[in-house]
């Protein structure tokens, strides 16, 4: 086994009332790494990290610690602790009591539990907060409480389930820079649910996107939004412009009515894909014969670009740009090879039902 390799998933499969959940699901962790599982509700990301604490017993397959299977390890008894979305706090005791609630489970000394939980309170901005009520305190500072208490019992794995949900936007993106913070100063595994593609984007060293109880992609952040593999993790991670192609050849791929150089080989050929450029890889220049050229349908300001819709032919394409255009005008639409990305056809027809569901009702573009 990798030294490096914390905690292994090994084709897990999981069903709640008939309805398969989880589908043979392979996936390895690694000590020290901020893994986000992302996807849209009901992809089973929150199942697997259950499945990981010791909250759901597969179906079939096995998890495994350090090399060591642990089906049926209770939670209490794995080396993972949890951060909930609505916290779980106790009302009845304050910031101290309940950071330090785990440490006296395991009838540890007063002088340390003190010590401990000023050290968490530290670590999460909270000194001199020891003696607050929980419940007199704001949504994010409730999320400070619950994971000092969650690291006091010092985990390998911290797993926390959307525990951002609850916050408004401008602090939700304040804690994700704390949460990073703290994965990297304590160096142990943190394991993140979320269906917001920004903070996974944004804390994580690792990305699995998840659909239909399957992993569609693993990578890093940078890896899953510039070379996604499929339409799905086009559509989930960020804004993409998706159309059908046709792979000539290596390096040459028909759509939108022409040919087009890009730098993806490996295809058969005429092999039927798709077509993937990001809003913000295309340039707007004066039409042309040697671009293509479409119709300004609308153009909608968006704080630090246009957004531009544009009609050619059958497709829609969406724009960003610092540029606005008159809506109603022809422009070109350019880009270069390096911009287009090449991805196989799904196979899964719930992965385009999936896809349909998140497209809405803007043929050709994604919101």
């Amino acid at each position: 086994m990798d030294k490096n390799k914390i905690i292994e998933l090994k084709g897990i499969s999981k069903a709640f009332n008939g309805e398969q959940v989880l589908k043979s699901v392979d996936l390895d962790i690694h000590d020290k790494e901020f893994v986000t599982f992302l996807g849209p509700s009901g992809c089973g990301k929150t199942t697997t990290l259950r499945i990981i604490g010791g909250f759901v017993t597969p179906d079939s397959g096995e998890v495994l610690f350090n090399g060591k299977k642990v089906n049926h390890v209770p939670p209490y008894k794995r080396p993972v602790n949890t951060v909930f979305q609505k916290y779980a706090l106790f009302p009845h005791l304050n910031v101290y009591e309940n950071v330090a609630f785990g440490l006296r489970l395991k009838k540890m000394k007063e002088t340390e539990i003190a010590a401990k939980v000023a050290e968490m309170l530290d670590l999460v901005n909270l000194r001199g907060y020891e003696k607050r009520s929980v419940t007199l305190l704001s949504g994010g500072q409730q999320q400070r409480v619950a994971i000092a208490r969650a690291l006091c019992n010092e985990p390998k794995v911290l797993l926390l389930d959307e525990p951002l949900g609850a916050l408004d936007l401008q602090l939700r993106k304040e804690m994700q820079i704390e949460l990073k913070k703290i994965q990297q100063r304590l160096e142990i595994t943190f394991i993140y649910v979320t269906h917001d593609q920004e903070e996974a984007l944004t804390m994580s060293d690792t990305v699995v996107v998840m659909n239909g109880g399957e992993i569609q992609q693993i990578g890093t952040p940078q890896d899953i939004y510039n070379e996604p593999i499929n339409a799905f993790v086009a559509k989930f991670i960020g804004e993409s412009n998706i159309l059908p192609g046709i792979m000539h050849e290596d390096y040459k791929v028909e759509f939108a009515g022409d040919n087009f150089v890009c730098v993806d080989k490996g295809f058969r050929p005429l092999e039927p894909v798709d077509v993937v450029i990001r809003p913000e890889d295309i340039t707007i220049c004066p039409p042309s014969d040697t671009v293509i050229n479409g119709l300004v349908e609308s153009v909608i300001f968006k704080g630090v670009h246009y957004e531009i819709m544009v009609r050619a032919y059958s497709d829609l394409w969406k724009i960003h740009s610092t540029k606005a255009p008159e809506v109603g005008s022809v422009v070109g639409i350019d880009f270069t090879p390096e911009d287009i990305h090449i991805m196989r056809k799904m196979e899964n027809s719930e992965d385009y039902a999936a896809l349909d569901h998140l497209n809405g009702e803007e043929a050709g573009t994604i919101d």
